[in-house]
């Protein structure tokens, strides 16, 4: 097992570096220095939704001048992959996974990573000085490493000088009790944060600032239509954070979070509208539309291609390479879209767009107190839609048409909005359990409709593949191969239904929904 560092914290940049200084830690230890401080230059990397920090992992790139690496640390700061980086064809950040050298790094990092780029979170450089604690036996028990450092991204910013010390196999506690010694001594504040927590805390940043769910916490008692406006505000600013990678097409849930913040507002504004200001609803319906429209097209293509590779491989007739054609000509379309998605983004109606919206809401948010309050509206709506789920899906049987589940599908879209918008007024436990049994039944329904639409699609591609003559025989033929597998799952999803639906129009299931919205009115 390896011995996790200790770091602290220093209140000042001394340091002691010689054999003196360890009198009080006993008469048989010393220094041994490791040459001159060194320079090191430290890039440290991460998604923009912060997927390494939120699993407990670091990734720094570092090193001094024609030496660095890649290290991966867990949550104690113990080192779990090690790589030296290239000294050419460094990748240029960001950069997906597949920009890194393949081996034990990059596989750990797709574990936790996916298809989300690496980017730089934070930039430092440091003065590092390297001391060896050594005993009567001159056996190092420990190494001492002082960090002078100062962070350049994303912000100019110092540091305090942090020291770390780390024990060799067999000598922990004689490294704990130095660790403490040294902490006493010398002003160094125990239990410091890591260097990354160091870095951005300096540059006015914190480690996990974005995330793509509603975060904001509601009052039951605050007025409806300030909570809406509040939850709507915190919407824009998901969008706005994202319009950035989108446009660059950093990676594929830049887009997919900015469509979330989209379709969750046209909800809100569907769902909840009224509680605002009269005709301020009407007013942003059709532009929001205009967005959602915008975006649709190039996420399509995002499924296709991210799914891509099971799609070939669930092939039994037809060979994955029988299927590159239609692959080619997903790329070049979804090349196309993505063009005209990062045109209509810089354009001057998106613009416009967000900086009334936010002043719209701004006023809303300051206007006068009005009835009901937040938990009434909620309650009131959130048993509206859920009555709505339960007449409509009640009436289907196994003749009733697609459009049928299709209009199901999109009552409980409106239901799971409404739980997410008001979800701070209610017990995370309970909500939690409430969510769970809707989204059982929204994932066999969205089965149901995606493979019913990628269906028609797939007819689609394949008559535009034919016009433009890049359609061979044996790549029509894998794409009907494709289209029947996904007749065979939506005909699994339609078998599934009624058992879905069941659990969730259970008394059980029902009561805990009244239950949950009950308790915040009260």
């Amino acid at each position: 097992m390896r011995n996790a560092p200790r770091e602290f914290m220093l209140d000042d940049s001394g340091m002691p570096e010689s054999d003196d200084c360890l009198v009080a830690l006993g008469p048989r230890l010393r220094w041994r220095g490791d040459g001159r401080a060194v320079a090191v230059r430290r890039t440290w990397l991460d998604t923009f939704d912060w997927r390494l920090y939120r699993a407990g992992l670091t990734l720094e790139l570092g090193g001094p001048r024609g030496a660095a690496g890649f290290t991966l640390t867990g949550r104690d700061g113990s080192p779990l992959a090690v790589q030296r980086a290239a000294r050419a064809g460094q990748p240029r950040w960001p950069a997906r996974l597949d920009a890194l050298p393949e081996g034990p790094l990059r596989e750990r990092l797709g574990q936790v990573v996916g298809v989300r780029a690496l980017m730089p979170v934070a930039r430092a450089v440091s003065a590092v000085r390297e001391l060896r604690v050594l005993n009567s036996d001159d056996k190092t028990i420990a190494r001492v490493t002082l960090d002078r450092m100062s962070v350049t991204y994303p912000a100019r910013a110092p540091v305090p000088p942090r020291l770390t010390v780390t024990a060799l196999r067999g000598y922990q506690a004689q490294a704990d009790q130095l660790a403490g010694l040294l902490a006493a001594a010398h002003g160094a504040a125990g239990g410091a944060m890591g260097a990354l927590e160091a870095a951005l805390g300096a540059a006015g940043r914190q480690p996990g600032d974005y995330s793509g769910k509603i975060d904001i916490s509601l009052e039951p008692r605050m007025p409806a239509g300030a909570a809406v406006a509040a939850v709507l505000e915190q919407l824009l600013g998901t969008l706005q954070a994202n319009v950035g990678g989108t446009v660059r097409d950093i990676d594929p849930e830049f887009l997919h979070d900015l469509r979330i913040a989209v379709r969750r507002t046209r909800s809100a504004l569907k769902l909840a509208g009224d509680a605002l200001p009269a005709g301020l609803a009407g007013r942003f319906r059709p532009e929001f539309k205009w967005l959602g429209d915008l975006t649709t097209p190039t996420r399509d293509l995002d499924v296709y291609l991210l799914g891509f590779d099971e799609m070939a491989a669930s092939l039994v007739a037809a060979t994955p390479a029988e299927l590159t054609p239609f692959r080619q000509h997903l790329a070049r379309r979804r090349a196309a879209e993505q063009r005209r998605l990062a045109r209509g983004l810089r354009s001057a109606r998106f613009s416009r767009l967000a900086g009334d919206w936010r002043e719209a809401l701004a006023a809303a948010a300051a206007g006068p107190r009005s009835r009901p309050a937040a938990a009434q509206l909620a309650a009131r709506r959130i048993r509206r839609a859920g009555r709505r789920v339960l007449s409509d899906g009640s009436a289907i049987t196994a003749t009733s048409a697609a459009d049928s589940m299709h209009e199901l599908r999109k009552h409980c879209k409106d239901l799971r909005y409404l739980l997410e918008i008001f979800g701070s007024l209610y017990d995370p436990g309970e909500h939690w359990q409430v969510v769970r049994g809707l989204k059982a039944l929204q994932d066999c329904l969205g089965e149901f409709q995606d493979t019913e639409v990628q269906r028609q699609e797939i007819r689609a591609f394949a008559a535009q593949m034919m016009d433009e003559r890049t359609a061979p025989a044996a790549t029509l033929l894998a794409m009907g191969e494709i289209a029947a597998g996904l007749a065979i799952r939506q005909r699994r999803a339609r078998g599934e239904f009624a058992g879905r639906f069941r659990e969730f129009a259970s008394p059980a299931s029902q009561h805990r929904i009244q239950a949950l919205t009950e308790a915040a009115v009260s």
